[in-house]
């Protein structure tokens, strides 16, 4: 085996060891995402395995001297010859390069879409609480506690009465 292909071999087997596919998991919300990130999860594993077991191990050496015997020296010596003379050229990333620059900058956008994301779920969460604790107080709540809570609709309704609109 080419020292390459056993190199991308373990980049590869590296890399798959430090994916958090369990992190991932609890990130995902539906269920067809849930069955494309397994089904991702499945082909990764298989294509880590194959790499592992066929591109890992040494091609067995050709017994040359097995097939003088039953072919003639002249021929064998010729395949031989041609054999040993292939040089299989060495693997030159040239698209990696080209493609690091614009994955590490979505790698920025995630992390800045996530933070935002974050912040609108707290928000969310908050304006849910909110909302469930006026509705445990809707039947008891006054006029005075709901304008404590909202000025701003205060204000806005005291203008309306300041300026004689009603509405209509």
């Amino acid at each position: 085996m080419s020292g390459s292909v056993k190199k991308v071999t373990d980049v590869v087997f590296k890399a798959g060891k430090n994916i958090d596919w369990d992190g991932m998991a609890r990130l995902i919300v539906s269920d067809e995402a849930r069955r494309e990130f397994n089904n991702l999860r499945r082909t990764f594993d298989e294509v880590n395995s194959q790499l592992q077991t066929k591109f890992s191990q040494e091609p067995e050496p050709i017994d040359w001297e097995y097939y003088r015997k039953g072919i003639g020296s002249r021929l064998v010596d010729m395949y031989k010859e041609h054999y040993e003379s292939i040089e299989i050229p060495k693997y030159v990333d040239t698209v990696t390069p080209q493609y690091k620059t614009k994955f590490d900058q979505l790698l920025v956008e995630l992390k800045e879409a996530e933070q935002k994301s974050l912040k609108e779920s707290e928000r969310l969460e908050k304006e849910i609480a909110d909302v469930q604790e006026m509705k445990a107080k809707i039947n008891t709540m006054t006029y005075d506690e709901y304008f404590a809570k909202h000025p701003e609709l205060l204000k806005k309704y005291e203008d309306e009465i300041r300026n004689d609109y009603w509405g209509y």
